[in-house]
């Protein structure tokens, strides 16, 4: 049996850490980035992904994974296909940053999350703004959210701001510790 943590974490650090000055979408200005996208959409690492967040959130009862676009939605479908390959039905949701101003005007896209547990998730989290619009959002539709779970969290407040701000735990698969970082 591999090891299934140690392995992502390679694919963190050999193809999402970027080196350099970047402004990340909270406004603050970094050395480094972790771009995720290049975990979470290549076919090697995103089952892992799945695997990984489907064991980081094993304790939680939640039957609907999503969050704020676009950092979420691979995951939750990473999440959701993992899922079915252990025997567990597990549906996934989106949510729009704004409400679409046609057709069904929605925010949150895919199954009915009313009156459901649903866990949100990140890629990453720097000041956990994505999670709580994801949170927020969720509670609007009429879900119950379990707790917010991400990838890599970057050490700068997202957990502070998401279990006080939200009122939910707030779990993560690595450090930027873990990443060398």
């Amino acid at each position: 049996m591999t090891d299934v943590r140690g392995e992502l974490l390679q694919h963190i650090k050999d193809k999402a850490v970027v080196h350099g000055k970047v402004t990340l979408s909270s406004g603050i200005e970094a050395d480094w980035y972790i771009d995720l996208r290049r975990i979470t959409l290549d076919g090697a690492a995103a089952p892992l992904v799945g695997r990984i967040m489907l064991d980081l959130t094993a304790e939680l009862e939640f039957d609907a994974v999503g969050g704020l676009t676009l950092g979420a939605d691979p995951i939750a479908d990473a999440m959701l296909h993992t899922a079915a390959a252990r025997g567990r039905a597990l549906d996934a949701f989106v949510v729009r940053k704004a409400a679409k101003q046609h057709g069904m005007q929605r925010r949150i896209e895919g199954p009915d999350i009313k009156g459901r547990r649903v866990l949100i998730v990140e890629d990453t989290s720097t000041t956990g703004g994505s999670p709580l619009a994801a949170v927020e959002a969720a509670r609007e539709a009429g879900a119950e959210v379990v707790a917010v779970a991400t990838i890599v969290d970057r050490a700068t407040g997202a957990a502070e701001k998401i279990t006080e701000g939200a009122g939910v735990p707030y779990l993560f698969a690595y450090s930027q510790a873990d990443l060398g970082l």
